[in-house]
């Protein structure tokens, strides 16, 4: 029985990109900044499994993910390097948190009642982050109380070796914007919390940016940045740097046929032919992520022509006109993002039709859709192994 999955629709990701774009976070924040690559959701839809083995290489602080189930999966895979739960997390999950060693971000004095009550009861040691909100509004002490509730957590944190206080961090809301104004006042509301709390141990970790605040260079720096989007290859902000590509979207073609003038073709017949067209049934469709907002606005590469998608996409199934392709057959590859010979469809363009964001459409991709690793080897060509088959 044949291996490979790339037989109906897959995902085809670049090893090498996403090493080479950690890397160009490292030069934007110079080599003393700790860098804590953001794997939630799945690695931003990627694959966790192969992300964090690919990453762990490029000697990264940890990783940081955003639920104490994410940080337990890193463990099961055998991840050792400190993980960072970034959210609040509900107060059941502390127990479990503790037990698995993850070090969550603390928004409160009754989460940090909590994880200290759980790391008594599991009689072992726990680690944590406090988080201080400085505009975002989701969560963290406030900034501007910094010195009252900085006393009560270093009361807490103080008796013996239970509780661990290791580092502060707030997120920049504007840091993607060309006007860093907003960023600027953010970062001067941590900085002046950060100088009226009590004095954290030597290694503690201070962070603010995600991609976009980390390409602005050392100035936003503190001494930690947690990337993101960025890595996976989605642009951070229309003014910053433009990572390298790592994911793309290819599907088989399923079905050919003529269609005559006056056709109709999908759910609630949308697009009727207005001439005698040829059209290709792709076996692709919101099922696997790709978004239904493309029927009759999208895009796909054939043959490296693009072509348009038509009438409504289905769960399955999706339409392109392949009437100005020449010699297209069933098991042909159709390229939904990515590209094919000299022309090319981002991950950007299909979330703008999409009328969403590139986080939303690498992190609808479902556990449908095959992920292919492509591995460049030491001396040969790039290869092609699976990986993630059922993610």
């Amino acid at each position: 029985m044949s291996t490979d999955r790339r037989t109906r629709a897959w995902l085809e990701l670049e090893a090498s990109s996403l090493r080479r774009n950690f890397r160009r976070i490292r030069e934007a924040v110079g080599a003393s900044a700790a860098i804590i690559p953001m794997v939630k959701a799945n690695a931003y839809g990627l694959g966790v499994a192969e992300v964090v083995r690919f990453l762990e290489g490029e000697a990264p602080w940890g990783f940081g993910v955003a639920t104490t189930e994410e940080g337990e999966e890193l463990r099961a895979l055998g991840i050792e390097l400190p993980v960072l739960v970034i959210g609040p997390v509900p107060p059941a999950a502390y127990p479990d948190l503790v037990a698995a060693g993850l070090t969550p971000g603390i928004s409160d004095l009754g989460g940090l009642r909590a994880l200290a009550a759980a790391a008594a009861r599991a009689g072992r040691p726990a680690t944590f982050h406090v988080e201080i909100d400085t505009g975002m509004g989701r969560g963290g002490f406030a900034w501007r109380d910094a010195r009252t509730w900085g006393e009560e957590v270093a009361k807490l944190a103080s008796p013996g070796d239970r509780l661990r206080w290791s580092g502060c961090f707030t997120h920049f809301h504007s840091a993607d914007e060309a006007d860093d104004a907003a960023l600027l006042v953010q970062r001067q509301r941590f900085r002046g919390a950060l100088a009226l709390l009590p004095r954290l141990g030597e290694g503690a970790l201070i962070h603010a940016c995600n991609s976009a605040g980390a390409l602005r260079g050392p100035a936003a720096t503190e001494n930690a940045v947690r990337p993101g989007i960025f890595l996976y290859g989605g642009v951070a902000g229309n003014t910053l740097p433009a990572p390298e590509p790592v994911a793309s979207l290819r599907a088989r073609v399923v079905f050919v046929r003529d269609a005559p003038e006056g056709s109709t073709v999908g759910y609630g017949a949308t697009h009727t032919a207005s001439r005698p067209e040829r059209w290709a049934t792709v076996g692709i469709g919101y099922g696997d992520g790709l978004p239904r907002a493309l029927g009759n606005r999208g895009h796909a590469l054939v043959k490296g022509r693009r072509v348009p998608i038509i009438g409504r996409i289905s769960m399955d199934l999706t339409v392109v006109d392949i009437t100005d392709v020449q010699g297209v057959e069933p098991g042909d590859v159709v390229t939904f993002i990515g590209s094919d010979g000299s022309a090319t469809i981002s991950v950007e363009e299909v979330a703008s039709l999409a009328s969403t964001i590139n986080y939303e459409i690498l992190t609808d991709f479902t556990r449908r859709l095959p992920r292919i690793w492509l591995e460049p080897e030491d001396d040969g060509p790039i290869i092609h192994r699976l990986r993630c088959g059922t993610d």
